[in-house]
């Protein structure tokens, strides 16, 4: 067999598992991923899945936990495709060092994030950072565990954000997690507008 035939055989072996994996799958519903890890890119992959979904037709909201009033690129165009936001607006924790004013901020975007995740209407929910949230215990875990799990059957939602608990990982249908081999920020170089930010 010749190296053309052995390609072709592999490709079309490869193809068949795939074909026999999408017939297993049967159920039509919407799930819950979590992108976790200490490397960069949770929250654009989340916002990429927000991207797709409003690219679709289909409606997307978006809860960003610890970041600030500051632009924001993905917001920005997001708003601008009828895409809802609600936003912590304290920064980052280690600017407020104020545990008691990040608590009340988070309690407050979260009341916004329950009403996203009972909407059925709305088909894809990121919730930008929520690990944090509840390893600082800012939110009531069995609280947020719950919304997630009684949400609309039909609708996604995505979790992101470092240290997610055993808990999400438990719960989730998806988890990435995305690890940290190189970041330019430790050899010096300033984050840049409209890649890091």
């Amino acid at each position: 067999m010749n190296e053309v035939e052995k390609h072709l055989k592999k490709s079309q072996n490869r193809k068949k598992k795939v074909d026999q994996g999408i017939a297993k799958a049967k159920i039509e519903r919407g799930i819950m991923l979590v992108i976790t890890g200490n490397g960069k890119g949770k929250s654009t992959a989340g916002f990429g899945m927000v991207t797709r979904c409003v690219g679709h037709g289909k409606k997307a909201a978006v809860v960003q936990f610890i970041k600030g009033k500051w632009a924001c690129g993905e917001r920005d165009l997001l708003e601008e495709h009828g895409v809802p936001f609600a936003v912590m607006g304290t920064g980052f924790t280690w600017e407020t060092q104020n545990a008691d004013l990040d608590r009340q901020a988070a309690l407050k975007v979260w009341q916004q994030a329950k009403q996203f995740l009972a909407d059925p209407s709305i088909d894809l929910v990121l919730l930008d950072e929520l690990t944090y949230m509840l390893s600082y215990d800012y939110l009531p875990k069995e609280e947020v565990l719950a919304a997630l799990a009684n949400r609309p059957y039909e609708q996604s939602v995505a979790v992101t954000g470092r240290r997610a608990s055993d808990e999400l990982i438990e719960m989730a249908d998806t988890v990435s997690e995305i690890n940290d081999i190189k970041h330019a920020f430790r050899a010096g170089i300033k984050i840049r507008q409209g890649i890091d930010w």
